[in-house]
């Protein structure tokens, strides 16, 4: 394993825990639905990362890099999913004071999970990401056993991430400050996550 693993692994957490479409939704669950919610949202997310993950580790980010267009659906994809998530946003901070948030009508803890993992899944960027820090981590010959050893060492950088955004989220104090300004929360999540389905949109993946 390289001397500078806790660079990468540093690098990795500003990455993952800057602003974006997983730390916007585990923070509005958090805020809007409460503890067990968020942490539904988080687990979903670090299962769609892992999912890529295990994906660029046997090699699936060189293959999608040689094959445009699975790229572009996916791209799409996830950008029709965060348009959704804006709209969605938007509904409910237009809504009368007093109205749930759209977040209350997700229902099961496993439909919060699914979210989450969407989140990630439709993120093509994300097995890109996977794959550059194999490729900036690993020699060209490293061997499986380093490879899973930092994708281990990742995803775990990863989970304590994205539950701690979670715990942090659902705390009372930040609950009541949603509950008081609800309506502007809301507004700026569909701001933001109409802002992040754009860039996806004209981002350049190659």
């Amino acid at each position: 394993m390289t001397p500078g693993l806790g660079l990468v692994v540093l690098a990795w957490l500003v990455a993952g825990g800057s602003p974006g479409p997983a730390t916007l939704t585990i923070a509005g669950t958090g805020m809007a639905e409460g503890r067990a919610a968020a942490l539904a949202v988080a687990l979903g997310i670090v299962a769609g990362s892992a999912s890529w993950g295990l994906a660029a580790a046997l090699g699936m980010s060189a293959l999608m890099l040689t094959h445009v267009w699975v790229v572009e659906t996916v791209r799409f994809a996830g950008a029709l999913y965060l348009l959704w998530l804006a709209v969605k946003s938007l509904r409910a901070g237009l809504a009368p004071a007093g109205a749930k948030p759209f977040r209350a009508a997700t229902g099961s803890a496993r439909r919060l999970f699914l979210r989450g993992y969407l989140i990630h899944l439709t993120n093509p960027k994300a097995i890109l990401s996977w794959g550059a820090v194999f490729a900036i981590a690993l020699p060209p010959a490293a061997s499986l056993t380093s490879v899973f050893t930092l994708f281990g060492v990742l995803i775990t950088a990863s989970t304590c991430l994205f539950l701690g955004y979670a715990l942090l989220f659902s705390t009372r104090a930040i609950g009541e400050g949603y509950r008081r300004l609800r309506r502007w929360f809301e507004l700026s999540f569909a701001l933001l996550f109409g802002g992040a389905a754009l860039k996806l949109l004209t981002a350049r993946l190659q």
